[in-house]
C-alpha cells in the first residue's frame, strides 16, 4: 500500500489566492496530491510538480485562467449525489455520479461522497468496486464510519478519508491497524499540512526487531576501499545505518554526529564500512555499498528500531585501514557468526550494549547492536534459499 496525503483547495476554500496558499502549502510539504475545481488544473501545474485531481465540471465557457492542461484524475460527487446536492436515487444503479465512473471513459476515475448518514456510505462502498479513488468527508469526523469502508471496500480502491488536522491524518491512517490509503485535508495551515505529511510517512514505516550480538574478534585487516555515505539529511545522535559483509546481520553503525578532537561532527554522514558490505535501503531490501549513487534512498534507523528514509547526496570512496569486526548471533537453531570490515579511525562508532562505541575500542565480549534476519538475498531482495557466507 502507497499512503497518500491529498489537500482540498477548490473553490469553498475561497478565491484564487486563498486557493494558491493551499496548494503551495501542498507542494512544499511533501503532499501528493491536490484536489481543485477542474478551472484550476492550469493553475496548478504552473505552481508546482504535484499530482493533480480536479472535479469535473459540465460548463460549457472556460475562463481566460484555464488552459487545455488535463488532471490527472477526475472526480465526481461534488455538486451531485455524492454531496448530497442532488437527492440519491434508492436504486444506486440510477446514479448519475456512479454511471459516470463506471463508464470507464476517462470522464472520472473517482468519487467525493460526503457521508451524511447510512444511505451515503452504501453509496460510498458501492462507488468503490468502480472508482480507482473514493474520497469519503464526514460531518463529524469522529463518528465516520471508517472502520466500516476499510473492512468492506479492501483493495477495490484507494480509500482516502477526509481529515481537518494532522491529528485526525494520523488517526485516520491508524484505523483498524491497516489504515485509510490517504486522507484528503481540509486545513490553511502549512503545519497541519506538513503534520499530515509527516503522519503519512509514520505510517509506511517499518520498526526494526534490532538485538546485541557478541562480538568475538576484532582484528586489523590492512587497506580496503570504504564508503562514506553523505546524506541530505541531519541524524540525531542515536541514529545511524545497518551495514554488513552479511546480509542476514546488519551492524548498527552511528551517524558521525560526535564532536571529536581531530574532525568536526559530519551529523549528515555515516562512515559504513568497504565496498563490498551491505546496508539496508528504504524499501526494506539492501544494495552493496559500491552501487550507491546520489539519489538513492537508504534507510536511517535509531536505537529503538525506529526507520526513516534518506536520501544520499554524494559517496566518497576511499583506501583506509580497516579492522574485521565478527560477532555471534543467539538463533533458534543455534549460534550464527555475522561480522563486517570498518574503518579503523576513532570517529567511526558502533552501538552496544553499553552505549556508543569507537571501533577502536571495541572489545571481544562487548554487545554490538545488530538487525538480524535469518535469510539469504538475491540482487538485495529476499529468498528462501540456502546461500553459505563465510
Amino acid at each position: 500500500m502507497t499512503r497518500t496525503v491529498w489537500v482540498k483547495a477548490d473553490g469553498d476554500v475561497g478565491d484564487w489566492e486563498a486557493r494558491k496558499r493551499r496548494i503551495t502549502a501542498a507542494i512544499e510539504a511533501g503532499a501528493d496530491w491536490v484536489l481543485v475545481d477542474e478551472s484550476d488544473v492550469g493553475r496548478v501545474r504552473d505552481l508546482g510538480d504535484i499530482s493533480v485531481a480536479a472535479f469535473r465540471s459540465d460548463a460549457d465557457v472556460i475562463d481566460d485562467a484555464e488552459s487545455d492542461a488535463e488532471a490527472d484524475a477526475y472526480f465526481v460527487g461534488k455538486g451531485g449525489e455524492g454531496d448530497g446536492t442532488i437527492d440519491m436515487p434508492e436504486d444506486l444503479s440510477g446514479s448519475a455520479d456512479l454511471t459516470t465512473v463506471r463508464r470507464r471513459d476517462d470522464r472520472a476515475q473517482g468519487v467525493y461522497v460526503r457521508v451524511l448518514g447510512t444511505e451515503y456510505e452504501r453509496f460510498a462502498e458501492e462507488a468503490a468496486t468502480d472508482a480507482e479513488f473514493t474520497v469519503v468527508v464526514g460531518e463529524d469526523w469522529s463518528i465516520i464510519p471508517l472502520e466500516n469502508l476499510i473492512a468492506r471496500v479492501g483493495e477495490e480502491t484507494h480509500l482516502v478519508a477526509g481529515a481537518t488536522t494532522a491529528a485526525e491524518a494520523k488517526t485516520a491512517f491508524e484505523t483498524l491497524e491497516i489504515g485509510a490509503d490517504g486522507v484528503l485535508l481540509d486545513a490553511d495551515s502549512p503545519d497541519e499540512i506538513r503534520g499530515a505529511v509527516d503522519a503519512r510517512d509514520a505510517a509506511d514505516r517499518e520498526t526494526l526487531d534490532l538485538r546485541h550480538a557478541e562480538v568475538t574478534a576484532v582484528e586489523r585487516t590492512g587497506m580496503a576501499d570504504r564508503v562514506c555515505i553523505d546524506t541530505g539529511s541531519l541524524m540525531d545522535d542515536d541514529e545511524g545505518m545497518l551495514v554488513g559483509s552479511m546480509s542476514r546481520g546488519l551492524f548498527f553503525v552511528h551517524a558521525e554526529t560526535a564532536e571529536s578532537p581531530y574532525v568536526e561532527s559530519r551529523p549528515f554522514r555515516v562512515n559504513a564500512g568497504a565496498v563490498h558490505a551491505y546496508v539496508r535501503n528504504a524499501e526494506g531490501g539492501t544494495n552493496y555499498l559500491a552501487e550507491l549513487t546520489s539519489g538513492d534512498e537508504v534507510q536511517v534507523v535509531d536505537t529503538a528500531g525506529h526507520t526513516r528514509e534518506a536520501i544520499v547526496g554524494r559517496v566518497k570512496i576511499e583506501k583506509r585501514p580497516m579492522f574485521r569486526i565478527q560477532a555471534e548471533v543467539e538463533t533458534e537453531e543455534g549460534v550464527d557468526r555475522v561480522e563486517t570490515l570498518i574503518q579503523n579511525a576513532e570517529t567511526v562508532k558502533v552501538a552496544t550494549a553499553d552505549g556508543k562505541k569507537a571501533v577502536t575500542d571495541l572489545e571481544e565480549g562487548d554487545e554490538a547492536l545488530v538487525y538480524y534476519e535469518d535469510v539469504a538475498r538475491h540482487f538485495g531482495e529476499a529468498v528462501e534459499e540456502s546461500i553459505i557466507e563465510k
